[in-house]
């Protein structure tokens, strides 16, 4: 059973989960001709989300080692798209989640990973 800082991570990837499904759903289903690539980025990030979401309500060794390389291909993502945004944003006529860093949900998306990987490591000892 998760709780302590644990339930809040989940509980924040929820909430993530949740807003990045709904906004590209959103998005691909009504203008995913305007800016595919970023459409579909968010989608990969709404993946991601769901499937962390998971191993940590899941719980166990093997979901443990699920999250924490899920979390690592996050942070991968939100600083490879961060950055490719800030440098050639006509590539992204539509923002992703990743945008930024992150920047339409408050930086959460570049915080979130770092987090659960040091949650991940932490509660590996205990």
């Amino acid at each position: 059973m998760v709780q302590g800082p644990g339930l809040l991570l989940v509980w924040l990837y929820g909430v993530m989960s949740v807003g990045a499904v709904s906004r590209t759903a959103f998005e691909i289903s009504t203008k995913f001709d305007r800016a595919p690539l970023a459409y579909t980025l968010s989608g990969i990030a709404a993946v991601v989300y769901v499937f962390i979401t998971y191993t940590l309500v899941r719980g166990g060794e093997t979901a443990r080692k699920a999250a924490l390389v899920c979390c690592a291909a996050e942070l991968l993502g939100v600083l490879t798209v961060g950055t490719w945004t800030l440098v050639d944003p006509s590539a992204f006529p539509e923002a992703t989640v990743w945008s930024g860093f992150g920047w339409g949900y408050v930086f959460i998306p570049v915080l979130l990973p770092v987090t659960g990987m040091l949650w991940l490591r932490r509660s590996r000892r205990s």
